[in-house]
């Protein structure tokens, strides 16, 4: 089988949480952050290209992710 690739890395994703006061992060801790942001970036994104496509543009802007995370 083969192995399963995420989008973000793995390095960043455990240094936010070294970052938010851990001493030791285990593996399956960061694989279970990552696979959580990795689900709530997608859902941000999505809504940031129909609020985009909403205003007859092509191109996704600042204003679009903002608002797309506020929702």
């Amino acid at each position: 089988m083969g192995r399963k690739v995420s989008i973000i890395p793995k390095a960043p994703v455990g240094r936010i949480l070294t970052n938010a006061g851990a001493k030791r992060v285990s593996a399956s801790a960061v694989n279970a952050f990552n696979e959580i942001l990795t689900n709530i970036a997608e859902k941000i994104g999505t809504q940031a290209v129909k609020i985009s496509k909403h205003s007859g543009r092509k191109t996704v802007h600042e204003g679009d992710v903002k608002l797309a995370a506020k929702q």
